[in-house]
């Protein structure tokens, strides 16, 4: 009984289907938009009152220069007026349907409809500002989907080794020895880390992060946050531990200035140096150098983070800057590679970006190189403007 049911179903499926000629019928009528080359919808509206008085003024004309009774003349001229503007008005409302349709699909989840955007009058930039805003739209939502899969994802490993240390410690299992205490506080410290940077990542995000842009003098700042990170290791407000047996030396310019916002800069130098150490040899060196861009550092400074690491390889450089990101294969090993959150270098694109500079992964013989790019005296580019 089911079987035929399903096929009864199927065929009225089948004959409920367009025919080719109908098809062919539809994408015909669907493409007919004769107006579309004017440039005004005032302008079309014209073309389509001229239009009809104009069908109007023939019929009566023949009319007159005819037998034909008044009444039919005037029924055919309103026939074909209605006639000429249905046809007119069904390609410039096309772009408005297909909005419609395309706003229900958005409202289901789907992104992938687009408005065909062929007219150039406002309508037609209606459709295209349409399309526009549904691909940010698809992107937002792509993004937004994926950080919650990795923000869940970071959030169970060290919950997991966590919750794994401490039955074991209620259960007898293992003595709450220092070792096994450590264990945990480098689970929480990690936990700690991923909370700081999604905050930090957050607000410069968001635009809530404002700049606070001044002149300073580049070796005692960067002196300062080498000499922070090899005290306590702490970057950008989260508790991590600096490996001591990867050393750090300072190259800068002598009587080098900047103008740029000092806390911010903090927050981008103190997470490269964090990453550079994370992925550096033992007794490996991280090496900070800042240059002047142009004549008298007029034209910006440069910055470079260097390590003598594995480096990234190239095919990588693109994406290292993207949330979560950790590279692959010799990049993402060696000591200290592990416990990384994965959103520093992100943290750091997002305050240079914010400053109207530029970051990026460098040629280097050993290790990785990154360069910073930052303006000179010209304002910064606030996030979204670039």
């Amino acid at each position: 009984m089911s079987a035929t049911r399903g096929a009864r179903s199927s065929v009225q499926q089948e004959a409920a289907r367009p025919g080719p000629l109908r098809r062919a019928a539809q994408r015909v009528w669907a493409d007919l938009r004769p107006l579309d080359p004017l440039r005004s919808i005032k302008a079309k509206l014209a073309v389509l009152v001229i239009t009809s008085v104009c069908i109007s003024t023939l019929m009566v004309v023949l009319a007159l220069n005819s037998d034909t009774q008044i009444r039919i003349v005037m029924i055919f001229s309103v026939v074909a007026s209605l006639l000429i503007t249905q046809l007119l008005a069904h390609g410039m409302t096309a772009p408005l349907r297909e909005m419609t349709a395309a706003a229900r699909a958005m409202a289901a989840g789907d992104y992938s409809r687009e408005v065909r955007a062929t007219s150039r009058d406002e309508v037609g930039e209606l459709a295209t500002a349409f399309n526009t805003m549904a691909a940010d739209l698809e992107a937002a939502d792509r993004q937004r989907r994926e950080l919650i899969a990795n923000v869940s994802h970071e959030l169970r490993t060290p919950i997991a080794a966590l919750r794994a240390v401490l039955e074991n410690v209620v259960d007898g299992v293992v003595r709450p020895e220092p070792a096994t205490m450590a264990a945990a506080l480098e689970q929480t410290e990690r936990l700690g880390r991923l909370v700081a940077h999604l905050l930090d990542l957050s607000k410069i995000a968001d635009g809530v992060t404002s700049l606070d842009t001044r002149e300073f003098g580049v070796e005692p700042f960067l002196s300062g946050v080498l000499r922070g990170l090899s005290m306590d290791g702490s970057t950008s407000g989260g508790a991590s531990r600096r490996r001591h047996d990867v050393s750090l030396s300072l190259d800068v310019s002598p009587g080098l200035t900047a103008v740029a916002d000092p806390e911010r800069l903090h927050q981008v130098v103190a997470n490269l140096v964090d990453n550079s150490c994370r992925h550096s040899p033992r007794d490996g060196t991280v090496t900070v150098r800042a240059r002047a861009l142009g004549s008298g550092g007029h034209e910006g400074l440069l910055l470079e983070v260097a390590d003598q690491g594995p480096g990234i390889r190239p095919e990588d450089r693109h994406r290292v800057f993207e949330r979560f990101s950790r590279g692959s294969g010799a990049s993402a090993q060696g000591p200290g590679s592990d416990g990384g959150t994965g959103l520093g270098l992100a943290i750091a694109r997002w305050a240079v970006d914010l400053h109207g500079g530029t970051i990026a992964v460098a040629d280097s013989p050993v290790g990785c190189l990154i360069r910073i790019t930052l303006p000179g005296q010209r304002s910064p580019v606030r996030l979204g403007q670039t």
